[in-house]
């Protein structure tokens, strides 16, 4: 057993099924999970978190502010200006993967998701 710190994911999602089922695969994984219900919350959850999560996991179509807003406030602030963003989305239209891009996504991964597939990501843009 090593004192390695976990590494920290933060997952935005509106729906509370949504996040359970990340919170249980990356927990599982070996992660440390913190979570906002849409991205009003992500945003609070992001600044004041300590310490600070390695990659987020976010939604697309949420209440409030969706993920298009949320991506696009990360970026803004530089503190989070380098933090892997993956979309985890029903959405699987080109046009909205490279607005998401565009916007400083780093990843998108389509809903219903595979776990081992998400963990493999979050490994990746981790590493």
């Amino acid at each position: 057993m090593t004192d390695e710190p976990k590494v920290r994911v933060l997952t935005v999602d509106d729906s509370r099924t949504m996040q359970g089922v990340l919170r249980k695969a990356l927990s599982e994984a070996g992660y440390d999970v913190i979570q906002g219900g849409d991205g009003v919350e992500g945003l609070e959850v992001l600044q004041q978190a300590d310490p600070m999560p390695q990659a987020i996991i976010t939604d697309i179509n949420m209440p409030r502010m969706d993920g298009f807003q949320f991506i696009e406030a990360v970026r803004k602030l530089e503190a989070f200006s380098s933090i892997p963003i993956i979309c985890l989305t029903t959405e699987t239209d080109e046009e909205k993967k490279s607005r998401a891009r565009s916007l400083g996504a780093t990843g998108w991964i389509a809903k219903p998701f595979n776990a081992e597939k998400l963990v493999w990501a979050i490994r990746r843009v981790t590493a």
